[in-house]
């Protein structure tokens, strides 16, 4: 294996961190870096502050946990939004891939993952217990569960299903335009907007 020689001890510090990155290697990260010292230090300045402000100033929504700039997200905070509506998914980019089909007009729930044995995610790692209590305090008429088709998915959707199906809520979960084993963020709009709008009672797809 061939060490690379690196000129600067800063250079390989830079390297080394943008290397840490999901799906970058050392060869991107090198050339990320040399890119970066091509700029003017103010654009620079720029870059690495919107990073550090990022880190230090971010929330996540106390009602829904989506990430916000403030305690209550402009989802949430909007009243032309419907509360009754409560979609459920994994993670913001799910938020993002939902909000550009603009089919839906109700409030999000983020779990921040889905329940994974093999990774050893469990419900408690979720935001289970606070969509229970959203459902409890009245407002909340429909769940729309809206996780990925996959396996680890529909465990989460059925477990929740059996925490809620006793309260006075309609569970609801995305027509199958949506392929089995696909992950939500990378629907097409159209076909992820379609499964919005023509979303099947929860219970009925038990006997599929």
């Amino acid at each position: 294996m061939i060490t690379e020689k690196f000129p600067s001890r800063l250079l390989e510090n830079a390297v080394n961190e943008f290397a840490k990155l999901p799906g970058i290697g050392r060869k991107t990260a090198l050339r990320l870096v040399l890119h970066l010292l091509k700029q003017e230090k103010s654009e620079v300045d720029l870059f690495g502050n919107s990073l550090i402000q990022l880190r230090n100033e971010i929330k996540h929504c106390q009602v829904c946990h989506n990430i916000s700039d403030v305690d209550t997200c402009n989802i949430c905070s909007n009243p032309n939004r419907n509360p009754e509506d409560v979609c459920v998914v994994e993670n913001i980019k799910d938020v993002m891939a939902i909000e550009n089909t603009q089919q839906f007009s109700g409030l999000y729930h983020v779990l921040g993952g889905i329940i994974s044995p093999m990774d050893g995610i469990g419900p408690s790692d979720l935001e289970i217990n606070s969509l229970i209590e959203r459902v409890k305090n009245g407002e909340v008429k429909e769940i729309v569960l809206a996780l990925s088709t996959t396996m680890e998915g529909d465990t989460t959707n059925f477990f929740i299903y059996k925490k809620l199906k006793d309260l006075n809520v309609k569970i609801s979960t995305l027509a199958r335009g949506v392929s089995i084993g696909d992950e939500l963020q990378y629907a097409d709009e159209i076909t992820l907007g379609r499964s919005i709008k023509n979303r099947l009672d929860f219970e009925s797809t038990l006997s599929q």
